[in-house]
């Protein structure tokens, strides 16, 4: 027996033990990462990958996700089956075995699967733990089972319910409110990832059916992740005829890539170990880079693209304009960083340079008309990269010599501390002076952009950092810009982005949001990025004002006043109010809107920016077409 430092007396009957699927309904988040909406879909997710895993065993080629008109989840697949004899360890039946105890599953075990998606084998029973209900149904030697459970607990025992001439697994589940925020599922959201599984996995058709809407579409690419990247490049203009695409193994593991350059400046490549979305990277995109670095080196010295005065490329000018998908498969993948989305086994770095040197290479030789449209992007990529470098030395000797480091336009803020400080950019002077006036000097910052910034989705990097009004963000923030980006030293916490709520205000935080995104996207995947959302209106009805910011806030106040005896005045702009105006609206952090900018998917919102941003008149008048119904201000 001991004592706690407040003297009170600490037995064996004050320790908790949490058994069965207790830890999870206790602490979700450590097993879905969150009770929000990214935690509620990743229950989906979990019961897919169990029917990926019979996929990738050769037992199962087709998957069905119905989203019910109650907000539950069936999940069917043709795979094997849930095993239904009683387990050895359990003395449970295999299927209440999966379904109710931690880390119990065959992908433990590499001769039921040599492969497997599963990232924790936590899997079903965690989704079991936390619904409402869910009901295992499966087919297997003959007969068919069914067995029901309330919050992770059996209900029923495993009964036979009939014949059956085929096999297979369905899951059927819902969420438990007493869990989750909410247990709304986004058609968007699962779409966007089954069609990846779909793309991951050639040859398996997922279908995905919302009884709610009726809306039903099905995914089924026999090209695998070489029509991913068609998929992904739809909306670019690509310089390489033939996609770039191969499937070789070694020691194990299996190496999959697909790329294709186009004639944007980005550089695009996504990375997958066992069909897990490795975002942060790992060994295997160090291999693909060094890989890639060398075999285009080689090639432009052989060809004498590459003179012999000339330096060796750096991979960024090899990798720009580049999408790639590289795919790895390996028995015993280990999963670090921040969200465990980075691939941690250092073998794979020289597996997936070996190969794709050797593939990438063979490409070139074979492909010369290919060969020389990369190499001279590369070289024109590798000439504006020391263009910028030089243009970016001459703006640091310059701000040295003048001692003016910070934007003349910039009113700065008193304060230095992360926690508080926050700059508002703000469109036109005349917004701007009011904004200065109306601010808290003590931790607000001002900077006013003179009319719309470039589009940089059609610059490279020396062109941008000719624009003024990027330079002048650049200072203020303090971070620098693209590789050489650095948010330890951001000046402020916030980055707020007031303009006004008309077209042009709308178009304006569009391209500074592209800017963010391509060049300086830790401050988005950081939280950094706000946009300020300013009233449409001001209503007066005798000494009482009030400010409205939609129109269906509108029409609830007035129905709330009486529609009568009133005034309203539309605010098409922020230089139409006065400082205190803009201070109480806007500026004021217990009276303002602010939203935040996240990227939920990096894909997702390359994809949109390309489509608003980019060359191509079609896809965003299509892209616009799609989400007329979903605007909520437009000004006419």
């Amino acid at each position: 027996m001991t004592k706690a430092n407040n003297g009170r007396t600490y037995t064996a009957k004050d320790i908790q033990v949490l058994t069965g699927l207790e830890p999870v309904r206790k602490r979700p988040g450590m097993y879905i990462g969150s009770t929000g909406p990214k935690g509620l879909h990743h229950l989906v997710y979990e019961v897919v990958d169990n029917s990926i895993d019979e996929a990738l065993a050769g037992v199962c080629d087709t998957i069905n996700v119905i989203i019910n008109e109650d907000n539950s989840i069936t999940v069917e697949d043709n795979g094997s089956g849930i095993p239904v004899e009683v387990h050895p360890q359990t003395g449970k039946t295999t299927v209440e075995t999966v379904l109710t105890v931690l880390h119990a599953g065959g992908k433990f075990n590499n001769s039921a699967y040599k492969v497997s998606g599963g990232l924790h084998g936590v899997g079903v029973s965690v989704v079991n733990a936390l619904s409402e209900w869910l009901i295992a149904k499966v087919k297997r030697d003959g007969h068919e089972y069914i067995q029901r459970f309330e919050r992770g607990t059996p209900v029923t025992e495993l009964e036979t319910i009939g014949q059956a001439s085929d096999t297979g697994t369905t899951i059927s589940f819902k969420p438990d409110k007493e869990i989750f925020d909410e247990i709304e599922f986004d058609y968007a959201t699962l779409q966007f990832r089954l069609r990846e599984m779909a793309f991951l996995n050639k040859g398996v058709r997922i279908t995905l059916e919302d009884k709610r809407t009726n809306n039903k579409e099905v995914f089924h690419y026999e090209g695998g992740i070489k029509s991913f990247v068609e998929y992904i490049n739809r909306n670019k203009t690509s310089i390489q005829k033939e996609i770039l695409y191969f499937e070789d193994n070694k020691e194990d593991a299996l190496v999959e890539l697909a790329m294709q350059y186009t004639d944007s400046y980005s550089e695009n490549i996504y990375t997958f170990a066992n069909n897990i979305n490795t975002e942060e990277g790992g060994f295997h995109l160090s291999g693909l880079r060094t890989a890639l670095t060398r075999a285009i080196n080689d090639y432009g010295r052989k060809y004498n693209y590459l003179k012999e005065k000339d330096e060796n490329l750096q991979g960024e000018d090899v990798r720009e304009g580049l999408t790639a998908i590289l795919s790895v498969k390996l028995p015993n993948p280990q999963f670090e960083g921040q969200t465990k989305t980075k691939l941690g086994n250092s073998e794979m770095k020289g597996i997936v340079e070996s190969i794709a040197y050797e593939h990438i290479s063979s490409f070139l030789e074979e492909n010369p008309n290919e060969g020389k449209a990369i190499l001279e992007k590369a070289i024109n990529a590798a000439r504006a990269r020391e263009a910028a470098r030089k243009a970016k030395e001459i703006s640091r000797k310059r701000s040295i010599l003048d001692n003016t480091t910070l934007p003349g336009k910039l009113a700065d803020c008193q304060s230095d501390d992360l926690e508080v400080t926050e700059i508002f950019i703000v469109e036109g002077d005349s917004a701007g002076g009011s904004a200065k006036q109306g601010r808290d000097r003590a931790n607000q910052a001002i900077l006013p952009l003179r009319g719309k910034i470039m589009n940089v989705e059609k610059a490279r990097l020396d062109k941008i950092l000719e624009y003024q009004e990027i330079r002048a963000m650049i200072s203020a923030f303090g971070t620098g810009i693209g590789k050489d980006f650095d948010i330890s030293k951001l000046r402020y916490g916030k980055i707020i982005i007031m303009t006004d709520a008309d077209v042009d205000g709308a178009h304006i935080r569009t391209l500074l949001l592209t800017f963010f995104y391509r060049y300086m996207r830790p401050l988005i995947e950081n939280g950094n990025v706000y946009i300020a959302q300013p009233p449409l209106y001001k209503v007066s009805k005798g000494k009482s004002e009030y400010y409205v910011y939609s129109d269906k806030e509108l029409d609830e106040l007035l129905e709330k006043l009486g529609r009568s005896n009133y005034s309203i005045q539309r605010y098409k702009g922020l230089g139409e109010m006065n400082p205190e105006q803009l201070w109480e609206t806007t500026m004021d952090p217990n009276n303002r809107i602010l939203l935040k900018v996240n990227i939920e998917d990096a894909m997702v919102a390359d994809e949109i920016f390309t489509i608003l941003m980019g060359d191509k008149v079609k896809p965003r008048r299509e892209f616009i077409e799609k989400n007329a119904k979903q605007v909520r201000n437009l000004d006419i």
